[in-house]
């Protein structure tokens, strides 16, 4: 339709939508037009085609601004179903005094035309953007969604303002992100006060690039565990110890953090004890590692129960090979289940285990098989005489081995779950569980089944790599906790070491002393030490070291706590064991 001069402009009272105040409504003969003062585009403006169109277009126009959009969608509706939603940042924190309300709708069986009320929204097209890229973050959605047509659809429908992105434009959002998320972790790194002890796990791709994943770990100022990821390190399987030390050492100088690292914990690999003493030696020279780096070197007490279950199944394959084949004739139809399910009835088993195949990477599934196995024994012999095709039925020499299997896959099973079971565990948890498997080793050495002893000094002997990396630090950790303080050890080690415990139990009190003084020079209450030392450091250290030995000594165990982490508030309460209260953040990680 085209309008010529002679068309006129109609002023009535009677035009009261919203929308007049962005068109003008024309007048050809008996036609009648509106016109968009933003863009000039010309629609039927007849009072029979109503304003529905006029409104959608106006949502659309590119020309006009959308601080009152809202306008068009409320019309003067009555305000209900409103949803108000908090408007959160980068770090999901609430922003105060910015309040989103949305359009809230209400769905029946059938088609209804919902009840709309948007309030007072401006959109914020670069929030929605980052709102997306922090979504794909979440929950590792594929970068080129935004791409999908699907995806462009969705969301052209959902809110025809918002200009789509590219995949780059996703990547460069992802890198604001992380930038902005990395300076705020620097800067809770650097205002802590106490120690950060970093773990450094390898993960690897479908194809030959590994990468090495290096996660600190802190108790902040609120005494609440912290794990937060630092880098991921593309390495190369050539590279050298060199290269792998100086590539960590290159990470924690850039988070700056080399000057407050207390423990490394790597994995449990021979070539990569190098990797540790090269760091070790290197922060050394510096002297900024605790008792001269004796408890830098940790090593995961999951990752060694781990590789020793797994000897233990190496040992057992033939036997859990049968046991996997038994199970699985038992299962492969449904006629000798019903056969196997009627012979449990005759033979009087009443076991409330299911007979369920492993997961051979799993191996607490593969020690679930084997306990179930051993209660349905007797119906397995059964149906062994009854089915000439079950052949594969476990000897009677290797039940008897499956039943120690069992045994040995049961008590790993049991500590593992202590170690795995709590997300917020912390390293006073460690010390009677790893002393349990110490003794453990030590009594089935003694085994007159030569089977087992064999098995056992197989074990014993990898565990005491680990025994003699951790043990101290797990010592230190044990004394840290108010519950226990010096009796733990002193109750474990004559059970393990014998007549040689007391010089054990001496070298773990003098590490506990050196560590105490370390902490002591560098308190806050050390301004006030230094001041003293100036007129006699020798007494100073002395009454330092008999409120430590007196602590050491004091038998009282509290018990009323909710935590691990909770225990250590009582350090808080009083000055002389300050000290104690900075080792206890450094050490419970």
């Amino acid at each position: 339709m085209k309008i010529s001069e002679e068309a006129v402009i109609v002023n009535s009272s009677r035009l009261k939508s919203v929308v007049w105040n962005d068109f003008d409504r024309v007048k050809k003969g008996e036609t009648f037009a509106a016109i968009c003062r933003h863009c000039k585009r010309i629609l039927s403006g007849s009072s029979t085609s109503g304003t529905s169109h006029l409104r959608n277009h106006l949502i659309r126009c590119r020309r006009r601004s959308n601080n009152d959009i809202t306008q068009l969608l409320t019309r003067g509706k009555k305000k209900q179903n409103t949803l108000t939603l908090t408007n959160f940042s980068y770090n999901q924190t609430p922003v105060k005094n910015e309040l989103v309300t949305v359009a809230s709708m209400n769905y029946e069986q059938g088609p209804k035309v919902g009840n709309i009320n948007t309030g007072c929204f401006n959109f914020d097209h670069r929030r929605s953007q980052l709102d997306l890229t922090r979504m794909i973050i979440m929950h590792g959605y594929p970068l080129g969604m935004v791409e999908d047509i699907g995806f462009k659809t969705f969301v052209r429908n959902l809110q025809p303002l918002f200009e789509l992105m590219t995949v780059s434009g996703v990547e460069a959002d992802c890198m604001e992100i992380y930038k902005k998320e990395k300076q705020r972790v620097y800067e809770e790194l650097d205002k802590m006060p106490g120690k950060v002890s970093l773990s450094a796990d390898k993960w690897a791709t479908d194809g030959e690039t590994e990468y090495l994943c290096l996660i600190a770990h802190y108790i902040d100022d609120s005494w609440k565990l912290k794990k937060k990821v630092l880098n991921f390190l593309a390495i190369d399987r050539s590279q050298a110890e060199d290269m792998l030390s100086e590539l960590i050492m290159s990470s924690l100088r850039d988070w700056d953090i080399d000057r407050k690292l207390f423990s490394l914990t790597i994995d449990n690999r021979t070539t990569y004890d190098k990797i540790v003493c090269k760091i070790r030696d290197q922060l050394s020279q510096h002297r900024f590692l605790m008792c001269e780096g004796q408890l830098f070197d940790v090593r995961c007490a999951a990752s060694t129960v781990k590789l020793l279950v797994q000897d233990v199944l190496e040992t057992s394959r033939e036997i859990t090979t049968k046991v996997r084949e038994t199970v699985l004739y038992v299962k492969s139809s449904h006629d000798t289940q019903e056969k196997f399910e009627e012979i449990v009835q005759l033979v009087g088993i009443n076991c409330q285990k299911h007979l369920s195949l492993d997961n051979p990477f799993q191996w607490n599934s593969t020690y679930i098989m084997l306990e179930a196995a051993l209660e349905y024994k007797e119906a397995f012999l059964q149906l062994q005489e009854n089915d000439p095709g079950f052949s594969m039925c476990p000897s009677s020499l290797y039940w008897d081995r499956l039943r120690a299997i069992s045994i040995i896959l049961k008590f790993f099973h049991e500590v593992s779950n202590v170690f795995v079971g709590n997300k917020h565990i912390t390293a006073n948890s460690y010390f009677a569980e790893i002393c349990d498997i110490h003794l453990q080793l030590i009594e089935w050495c003694q085994k007159s089944d030569d089977f087992i002893s064999s098995l056992a000094l197989k074990l014993k002997s990898k565990f005491d790599e680990y025994w003699k990396k951790c043990s101290l630090i797990m010592a230190i950790a044990a004394i840290l906790d108010p519950r226990f303080k010096m009796k733990l050890v002193e109750y474990y080690y004559p059970q393990i070491y014998g007549d040689g415990a007391p010089e054990c139990i001496d070298i773990v009190s003098n590490c506990m002393k050196a560590l105490y003084n370390g902490h002591a020079i560098y308190s806050p209450l050390a301004a006030h030490c230094q001041s003293a030392a100036s007129v006699s450091s020798g007494s100073v250290v002395k009454d330092r070291l008999t409120g430590f030995d007196k602590y050491l000594h004091e038998t009282s165990l509290s018990q009323n706590t909710n935590s691990d982490l909770d225990k250590q508030e009582e350090f808080k309460n009083t000055e002389t064991v300050n000290s104690l209260h900075e080792a206890a953040s450094d050490v419970m990680v």
